[in-house]
C-alpha cells in the first residue's frame, strides 16, 4: 500500500480514496425510500445500475480534466481555468458547504443512528468528525495510511455481508417479495427522484481530483476514478440486490436503516448488529476520506487569493483548511437532521459535477476531446440536467435548498470582488 519510490499519492491511495468517498451513507438508506417511490425493487436496481452508468461517464469526464488542469481543487480549479472564476467561486462555496462538510455532517448524523447504546444527541457525530480532522490535520502520510487500511478492512466486511447473504438465503430455498404498491404520480418522475437520492451515494466518484497536485501524475488519477468507480457500482449493486429483493417489500419500504432491517430478515439479530457495526465502520471511513479531500479545495481557493492566505495547503501544513471544514461540519450537524439535507445534497452537487465536465466542451478543450471521447461528458451533463428537471416538477421545494445555496455564493463573490 505504499505510495512508491516517487513522491505523490499512488494509485492505490487514490482509488482507495475514491471508494471511501462512495461507500457512505447512501448506499445502506437510500433504497428502503426508492422501493417506497418506484414500487418495484426491479426497477430500484435498475436506478442503481443507470446511476452507477452515470458515474461512470462522470468519472471518465473527470479524468479529460485532471490531464488538462492537473492540480488540486477540484470543480473549482476546473471551471476558474476555463475561464469562469465568478462559476468557479460559487463551485468552491458549494464544495465548501455542501459537497464535503454537508456530506461530512449528513455522514456523521447516519453514523450516530447505527451506532448500538444511547449517547448524548449530536455528540457521537461531532465526535468522529473531529476525530478526522485530528488524522488528516497531521502529517499527509498517517491520514494516508489510516485512510488505506480502514478502506481495505471496510471491503472486506462487506463481502463477508454479501457472501453471508447469499448463503443464507439459499439455506433457506426462498426469497422475499420485494413488490410493493406502485408509486403514486408519473412514473418518469419517480425514476428521476431516485436517480438523484442514488446519486449522492456516487458523489465521491470524483475525490481523487481534490488531491490531484499531490499525486504522482494525472494519468494515475483518471485510472483512479474509474477503477474506484466500477468497483464500487458492482458493489452497490450486489448489495442493494440483497437489500431490496430478498426481505419482503413491506419490511423495508420507506424504511432509512433498509440495510440492518434486511440483515435481521436474512440472518436475524446477530447478523443485524453485525452489519449495524460494518456500516458504523463505513460511515467512519467515509468521513476520514471527505476531511482529506475537501481542504485541497479551500487551499487552492487560498492560494488564489479568493480566501485568506491561512488556508493554504503547504507541505506538512493542512491543519488550517482542514479546521475550517471541520467548523463548518460541526454547524451543520448542531443545526440539521439527516432529512435536511438527503435530496439537498444530491441535488447540489450533481450540478455542479454537471458544469465541470461542461468545461471540456468550453475553448480550447473543444479540440481537445475528440471522436468517442465526447459521449461520456455529453451523457453525464444531459442525463444529470434531464434528473434535476423531472426532479424539480415533481418537489420544487428540493430545489430551494440549491437555489439558497448558489445565490449566497454569488452574493459572496461580488462582495469580494468589491473590496
Amino acid at each position: 500500500m505504499g505510495e512508491g519510490r516517487s513522491k505523490g499519492f499512488g494509485f492505490w491511495t487514490l482509488t482507495f480514496l475514491v471508494v471511501a468517498n462512495m461507500v457512505g451513507a447512501g448506499v445502506f438508506t437510500t433504497s428502503g425510500f426508492t422501493l417506497a417511490s418506484l414500487g418495484s425493487p426491479g426497477l430500484v436496481i435498475l436506478a442503481w445500475l443507470v446511476a452507477g452508468l452515470i458515474a461512470l461517464c462522470g468519472a471518465f469526464s473527470y479524468g479529460l480534466l485532471v490531464k488538462r488542469v492537473p492540480v488540486s481543487g477540484g470543480e473549482y480549479a476546473f471551471l476558474s481555468a476555463a475561464g469562469f472564476p465568478f462559476v468557479g467561486f460559487v463551485a468552491g462555496w458549494v464544495s465548501l458547504l455542501a459537497g464535503f462538510s454537508g456530506a461530512i455532517a449528513f455522514t456523521a448524523l447516519a453514523l450516530e443512528e447505527h451506532l448500538p447504546g444511547d449517547f448524548p444527541a449530536k455528540i457521537p457525530a461531532i465526535t468522529v468528525v473531529v476525530l478526522g480532522a485530528l488524522a488528516h490535520g497531521a502529517k499527509r502520510v498517517i491520514g494516508a495510511a489510516t485512510q488505506n487500511a480502514a478502506v481495505v478492512f471496510k471491503l472486506i466486511l462487506l463481502v463477508v455481508i454479501l457472501g453471508y447473504g447469499v448463503w443464507s438465503l439459499t439455506s433457506m430455498g426462498s426469497q422475499g417479495e420485494g413488490a410493493v404498491k406502485n408509486a403514486e404520480g408519473p412514473a418518469i418522475l419517480a425514476f428521476a427522484q431516485a436517480l438523484v437520492w442514488i446519486s449522492l451515494s456516487y458523489s465521491g466518484f470524483n475525490a481523487a481530483v481534490y488531491v490531484a497536485g499531490e499525486s504522482k501524475s494525472p494519468i494515475v488519477v483518471a485510472r483512479a476514478l474509474l477503477a474506484g468507480t466500477a468497483m464500487v457500482t458492482l458493489l452497490y449493486l450486489l448489495l442493494n440486490g440483497l437489500f431490496v429483493m430478498a426481505p419482503p417489500g413491506e419490511v423495508v419500504s420507506g424504511q432509512a436503516d433498509v440495510a440492518a432491517l434486511a440483515a435481521g430478515w436474512i440472518g436475524g439479530d446477530g447478523f443485524e448488529r453485525f452489519v449495524r457495526l460494518v456500516i458504523s465502520l463505513a460511515l467512519v471511513t467515509s468521513v476520514l476520506s471527505m476531511m482529506m479531500a475537501g481542504p485541497r479545495v479551500y487551499g487552492k481557493m487560498a492560494e488564489d487569493g479568493i480566501l485568506p492566505k491561512a488556508f493554504e495547503i503547504r507541505p506538512g501544513r493542512v491543519w488550517p483548511a482542514v479546521t475550517l471544514q471541520m467548523g463548518v461540519a460541526v454547524v451543520l450537524i448542531l443545526f440539521g437532521t439527516m432529512q435536511d439535507l438527503l435530496g439537498y445534497l444530491g441535488l447540489t452537487l450533481s450540478l455542479c459535477a454537471a458544469a465541470s465536465v461542461f468545461c471540456l466542451f468550453q475553448g480550447k478543450n473543444r479540440n481537445l476531446v475528440k471522436g468517442w471521447k465526447r459521449i461520456p461528458p455529453i451523457l453525464f451533463v444531459s442525463a444529470t440536467l434531464i434528473s434535476a428537471v423531472l426532479l424539480t416538477l415533481r418537489d420544487p421545494w428540493q430545489a430551494l435548498g440549491t437555489v439558497v445555496t448558489l445565490v449566497v455564493g454569488a452574493l459572496g463573490y461580488f462582495s469580494l470582488k468589491g473590496l
